[in-house]
């Protein structure tokens, strides 16, 4: 047992928890002080009856969404569920952007009184210099209006959250946008350049992503006329979502190289592990369980591997190596693909010759904003590979770090070898994407 692996779990978990419940007191305050004001006493029982009544039942849905098993209280897809999951992602951070307005204003204030009791200089200040704004009844003037931005800023910073979950939700989840991406692979052969995939991943069929959804983007992958189609694992959230239904859909994508697939960690949260093999074998296509086959595209040959997720620590928090015991599967006369759901394999299968690996895993963290030119995605607490198309030199020590301003001199020098990330179609948590939005990719394979 690692000790200390799981006191950081604890920390993160308790940190979490701490966070959900400041913010749902914070907003739970706020309302008693504000309907405290009105003055119709019914009106005031009446609102704040409703949101105790309302907040029991979002606590009951996502407690009862948590739970990755059979039988759920609360049918997922219901009304409920999808509140719940919008209410507590907009309070969270509703609460955090109104606490650091808040904080910023304090700062503000601290700075003015330090400045305002700073001895002023001996000459006379004018009064229409910049200098009197801090010293005389030229500040007192300003109070109010400072007072206003702040009140201002605190109300927009509670609001946006809200308006940004909206429309994450409503906008963004299923505007299924199509990439098309060139990825150089090094040792392939001329007859491969040019061969077509397309890539699905974390489909994550359940209340928040419906069948028909997924019938959507399947056919809208049939349209691209891709040669190979590859599904990169979470196909349910979790037990209680129709893991039948999912691969039905799936069985109708088209292409002459077949449809192939991996497992993804949900599948062994709902431990659907085997059932996933099977259902893929009775709709006709193959589902990659630490294999590999041997693919043939215009008389050239490719290596197509797949292997279930790839855990970086087992449940007592030792790590492990990513691939293990897959170099047998690797071939050094053709190209090889690796199909891997979790992105931090990487490292591993460069080290190993692996030209190609595709991956998900990530859904480019559901949000992601822009500051001063650096793109902040919470996928990043988990992996350096978000989103989009990676390389490091092929054959490189796994432990090797490369960094993205380095990596192209390398890539000169050496042959590189390839991850491309896909953002996935469905979502985890938060029924929410902004500024990613899901993602259908065809990958177009280039001699490097």
């Amino acid at each position: 047992m690692n000790w200390g692996w799981l006191l950081l779990r604890i920390a993160i978990g308790s940190g979490v928890l701490t966070l959900l419940f400041l913010s749902q007191r914070f907003w739970y305050r706020s309302l008693w002080r504000i309907s405290a004001n009105w003055g119709n006493a019914s009106l005031r029982v009446a609102v704040r009856f409703l949101y105790v009544t309302a907040l029991l039942l979002v606590i009951l849905a996502t407690a009862d969404g948590v739970r990755l098993s059979h039988g759920h209280i609360i049918p997922r897809g219901s009304l409920i569920t999808i509140l719940a999951g919008l209410w507590f992602f907009s309070a969270l951070f509703a609460f955090l952007a109104v606490i650091l307005v808040r904080s910023l204003d304090r700062l503000w204030t601290l700075l003015r009184r330090s400045l305002r009791s700073t001895p002023a200089p001996a000459q006379q200040v004018h009064a229409s210099s910049p200098a009197a704004a801090l010293h005389g009844p030229i500040e007192l003037l300003r109070d109010p209006s400072r007072r206003y931005f702040f009140k201002s800023a605190t109300a927009v910073a509670g609001v946006s959250p809200f308006l940004c979950a909206a429309y994450g939700f409503a906008a963004e989840r299923l505007n299924y946008k199509i990439r098309r991406v060139e990825i150089p692979v090094a040792n392939l052969p001329p007859a491969l350049d040019g061969l077509q995939v397309v890539q699905l991943s974390d489909i994550h069929l359940s209340g928040y992503m419906p069948r028909t959804e997924v019938r959507r983007a399947v056919d809208m992958a049939n349209e691209l006329g891709a040669d190979l189609a590859v599904v990169t694992g979470d196909f349910i959230t979790g037990a209680g979502d129709s893991l039948a239904d999912c691969i039905d859909e799936i069985r109708r994508l088209r292409a002459p190289l077949g449809v192939w697939g991996c497992n993804g960690n949900h599948e062994i949260y709902a431990r659907a592990e085997d059932e996933a093999q099977r259902l893929f074998g009775q709709a006709g296509l193959r589902l990659l369980r630490q294999e590999n086959a041997q693919l043939t595209f215009k008389g050239a040959q490719f290596n197509l591997i797949g292997v279930d997720y790839q855990r970086e620590r087992t449940a007592g928090g030792q790590k492990v190596q990513a691939l293990a015991q897959l170099q047998p599967l690797v071939r050094r006369d053709m190209p090889n693909i690796l199909l891997s759901h979790n992105p931090n394999s990487f490292n591993r299968a460069a080290e190993l010759g692996i030209e190609l690996s595709l991956a998900g895993h990530t859904h480019g963290g559901q949000i992601q904003v822009e500051i001063l030119d650096h793109r902040l995605s919470p996928a990043r607490f988990i992996t350096d590979y978000v989103a989009g198309l990676y390389q490091r030199p092929l054959f490189a020590p796994s432990q090797t770090v490369v960094s993205q301003t380095y990596l192209p001199s390398l890539i000169l020098q050496h042959p590189a070898a390839s991850l491309y990330v896909n953002r996935g179609l469905g979502t985890v948590g938060a029924p929410v994407r902004i500024g990613v939005p899901p993602e259908i990719t065809l990958l177009v394979l280039r001699s490097a």
